[in-house]
């Protein structure tokens, strides 16, 4: 009985430290807002973004994880608030815009955690929407990681003179000459419109 006791405490000590190895590495820190040279500062509200493009960019945010490989396309973006009023940030309406004038609309990280996996098609020539792929099951789907829903752009509110960061997620490989428009930020007390951003992600 001692023994089958010990045996017990040994596989519960391996499974939680099994677990603990499982636990996600939760540091991501984007840096001050101004050292990105992408940005914009309207009504005292800067933003500030970033297309993580690149194998070692997205390892930095991403982990072992790059999206770019599925044809999705992570932009970080990071709002600086320097009003002294709270800013609402939901909904907030984000787009790409390519040099031929096609507008790409974010997709939410829930339905990239579902997109097709390695069969996925490349999405380098067009630019354009996207038609939906069906959906894999989670567990075979290499896009079904916590980072994906986890470092997404989720604030509802920003306090005066705060920030906020995460990434919205488009369809697409990144395409020079490219623009990032944002509408919807609002002063939270008043509703009143922030005026709208449109940053080029390629501004050096």
């Amino acid at each position: 009985m001692r023994t089958l006791s010990i045996c017990w405490i040994v596989f519960m000590a391996a499974a939680v430290s099994l677990a603990d190895n499982k636990k996600p590495d939760t540091k991501f820190s984007p840096g001050p807002i101004s050292s990105y040279p992408a940005r914009q500062t309207n009504d005292n509200v800067t933003i500030a973004v970033a297309a993580y493009d690149t194998e070692e960019l997205a390892h930095s945010a991403f982990g072992k994880l790059d999206p770019n490989q599925y044809g999705v396309l992570p932009v970080l973006v990071i709002i600086q608030n320097d009003t002294d009023q709270a800013l609402k940030l939901d909904p907030l309406e984000v787009e790409l815009t390519g040099v031929d004038g096609r507008h790409l609309e974010a997709t939410p990280a829930s339905d990239v955690q579902v997109l097709g996996g390695p069969d996925r098609p490349n999405v380098t020539g067009g630019g354009g929407r996207i038609p939906p792929l069906p959906p894999l099951k989670k567990h075979k789907n290499p896009l079904n990681v916590w980072e994906i829903e986890g470092r997404s752009f989720a604030a509802k509110l920003l306090p005066a003179h705060e920030s906020a960061n995460g990434f919205f997620y488009f369809q697409t490989n990144y395409r020079p000459g490219s623009t990032f428009y944002l509408t919807g930020i609002k002063v939270a007390s008043t509703g009143k419109d922030v005026f709208y951003f449109e940053i080029p992600l390629d501004k050096k």
